[in-house]
C-alpha cells in the first residue's frame, strides 16, 4: 500500500475528504522505528476495512528549546514512507513549517501546573509547545481517535486532560512501550547513542525494573533499588546524569503521598553525552498495612 502523501494543509484537506470512517490519527516526528510500528499497528486496528490511519510527521520548532537538537533530529522521510505503506497507512501529514507556522505562533495551549514539573521543569516551554503542535494537526486532520505511546507519559496525560477540558471529541488511545532487546525504551534518540554511551542508557530502564520489582516492599524500598542502579550508572565511564527519577500517581500526576498503595508511575529521566532519553514503567503499589 502506498499511502498519499500531503506536504499542506489544502493536501491534508483533499486527502481527508477521501476517507470513510473512523480516522485514526498518529501524531510522530518521524525517524520511525519499531516503537512507531506498534503505534500504526493499533491505529490500523482501530479503523478497521472501512477507515483511515492518518500519520503526521512534524519536528515541531515550538518544542525545542534553545541549544536542544533540533537542526540534528533525523528527518529520514523516504524511509518513513516505506514504514507507513507497509503498516496499512492511509495518508502521512508531513507539512512544511510555514504550513503549521505560517507566522509567529503568538496563541499557545497552557499545559497548566502539570506541565511545569518533571520534563516541563527540565525543558520549559516543551509542553506548551506539544499541545498546540496536536492540537493544530488534529484540527486539519479531524480523527475520531489518536494514537500515543505510553513512554511519553506526561505527555499523554497532558493531551487527555487538553481533550477533555477542550471538549475536543477525539479518543486517545495509548499503546504500551516497545523496547529493544538489551531493554532499552526504542526512541529516535538511540540512534545518537555510541556503543559505550548505551550501554551507560541500558541503566535507565535497568532502574525502573529494579524499582518495580521492589513495589511490594513499599515506595522506600522502590525508590532505594532504582536509585542504587542510577548511583551505579553515575559513576561509570560515560557516566549517567538523572534529571529525575519520581513516582507519581496517574491518574494526576502528581507525587505521591506515604503509604500510598495502588496504581502508579515510575519515571526516570537522564542524559549520557550530549543525548537526553526518558522512560517509565506502570506498576502497583503494595499496602504495607
Amino acid at each position: 500500500m502506498i499511502p498519499m502523501l500531503a506536504r499542506t494543509r489544502i493536501g491534508m484537506a483533499a486527502a481527508r475528504q477521501t476517507m470513510g470512517g473512523p480516522v485514526v490519527l498518529v501524531p510522530t516526528m518521524g525517524a520511525l522505528h519499531d516503537g512507531h510500528r506498534a503505534l500504526l499497528r493499533r491505529g490500523r486496528e482501530l479503523a478497521g476495512p472501512g477507515g483511515a490511519v492518518v500519520v503526521s510527521i512534524f519536528v515541531n520548532p515550538l518544542q525545542f528549546g534553545a541549544g536542544t537538537d533540533l537542526d540534528r533530529y533525523p528527518r529520514p522521510l523516504d524511509s518513513d514512507l516505506a514504514i507507513c505503506g507497509e503498516e496499512g497507512v492511509s495518508a502521512v501529514f508531513a507539512p512544511l513549517t510555514e504550513q503549521m507556522y505560517p507566522s509567529a505562533q503568538t496563541v499557545t495551549v497552557d499545559p497548566g501546573p502539570v506541565g511545569q514539573v518533571l520534563e516541563g521543569a527540565f525543558r520549559p516551554g516543551f509542553f506548551t509547545g506539544v499541545l498546540t503542535v496536536v492540537l493544530k494537526i488534529a484540527n486539519l486532520v479531524r480523527p475520531q481517535m489518536a494514537v500515543f505511546g505510553q513512554k511519553d507519559a506526561q505527555q499523554v496525560f497532558l493531551v487527555r486532560r487538553m481533550v477533555a477540558e477542550l471538549n475536543l471529541e477525539i479518543d486517545i488511545v495509548t499503546v504500551p512501550t516497545v523496547r529493544e532487546p538489551d531493554g532499552l525504551a526504542a526512541s529516535s534518540r538511540n540512534s545518537y547513542l555510541s556503543p559505550a554511551e548505551r550501554v551507560a542508557a541500558r541503566s535507565l530502564s535497568r532502574a525502573l525494573f529494579a524499582g518495580a520489582a521492589a513495589a511490594g516492599q513499599g515506595s522506600d524500598a522502590l525508590l532505594a533499588a532504582a536509585r542504587a542502579e542510577l548511583a551505579a550508572a553515575a559513576a561509570a565511564d560515560p557516566p549517567l546524569v538523572t534529571d529525575y527519577l519520581e513516582l507519581v500517581n496517574p491518574a494526576t500526576f502528581l507525587e505521591l503521598p506515604a503509604c500510598f498503595s495502588g496504581q502508579a508511575t515510575l519515571l526516570v529521566a537522564g542524559t549520557i553525552g550530549k543525548t537526553r532519553l526518558i522512560d517509565n514503567v506502570p506498576l502497583t503499589l503494595a499496602s504495607l498495612s
